[in-house]
């Protein structure tokens, strides 16, 4: 039961990371651009719900806010700050969005502490699922089936939609998109605010599992790293089974070897670039 457990726990940690890591996938995708604060907006997200939640917001209200707000701000930066960029090289997208996670993470330790603190989940989501003798809590299930459904529409969005033709028609030539009467500016704003509010998402949903605390976006820009290598460079697909492929390592290491459980997605990771150098579906 505790390896099914475990699985369950996989299961729903890569969900969280495959929202995480699929927003800087596809940035990277369409606008080729390096963002090192991705994590930073992973730790907005969960410090907004948290911050909601404590002003009498119901915990719906938060999730919501707390990814719309997360995507507006995104928006902003991207528009006054990271375009100027795009064309330059990658050490300068590096040193502008570590500066700008650096940024968001001191303005969480003035405004709420260095201290970590734990969030509640919903209450209609405290109990647990019995079947027979396992025990599975609402909350972790609850993710797990809103982010798959979110997934789905994810996918149909960016493959069966003209927004989503034009997301991937920008990933091939940017001139090409700009020639056929799109405003490339604002498609590079949008995909921009909606990478960075699926990392607000994920760590609104996270909050109540782990809690939050200052330096949670550090871990989670490593994960999504890891997850987007995994999956290849752009790959939606890629980004959802390297996304679960990460997290059931991850959770069935701490059962099996603890101390490393961590380790062990940084050696899966090394496993697949050896065979694979562009990722399991990634493009050259």
């Amino acid at each position: 039961m505790i390896y099914l457990f475990q699985l369950m726990n996989g299961i729903g940690l890569g969900m969280l990371y495959f929202l995480l890591a699929v927003g800087l996938s596809v940035i990277f995708g369409l606008l080729h651009f390096v963002n090192f604060a991705h994590g930073a907006f992973y730790l907005l997200g969960a410090y907004l719900c948290y911050a909601l939640l404590q002003y009498g917001v119901g915990f719906w209200g938060a999730l919501v806010l707390a990814a719309i707000i997360v995507a507006a701000i995104a928006a902003v930066v991207e528009t006054g700050l990271l375009k100027r960029i795009y064309r330059l090289d990658h050490m300068y997208h590096i040193v502008a969005t570590i500066g700008l996670a650096l940024m968001i993470q001191e303005i969480v330790i003035i405004v709420w502490g260095p201290v970590g603190s734990s969030v509640p989940a919903p209450k209609a989501l405290t109990g647990a699922i019995m079947l027979g003798h396992f025990i599975y809590p609402e909350y972790r299930l609850f993710v797990i089936g809103f982010t798959a459904v979110l997934a789905a529409i994810l996918w149909w969005v960016l493959e069966g939609t003209r927004l989503g033709a034009v997301v991937r028609a920008g990933s091939e030539s940017t001139d090409m998109v700009s020639l056929l009467g799109y405003d490339i500016n604002r498609i590079n704003t949008a995909v921009f605010a909606l990478g960075a509010g699926l990392a607000g998402l994920a760590g609104a949903l996270a909050a109540p599992i782990r809690g939050v605390d200052p330096f949670m976006g550090v871990e989670a820009l490593a994960v999504a790293f890891v997850v987007v290598v995994i999956g290849g460079m752009g790959s939606y697909t890629g980004a959802l089974i390297a996304g679960l492929l990460v997290g059931i390592v991850q959770s069935l290491m701490t059962t099996l070897w603890p101390a490393g459980a961590s380790l062990a997605i940084y050696i899966a990771m090394v496993l697949v670039v050896l065979v694979m150098p562009r990722g399991l579906l990634g493009r050259a």
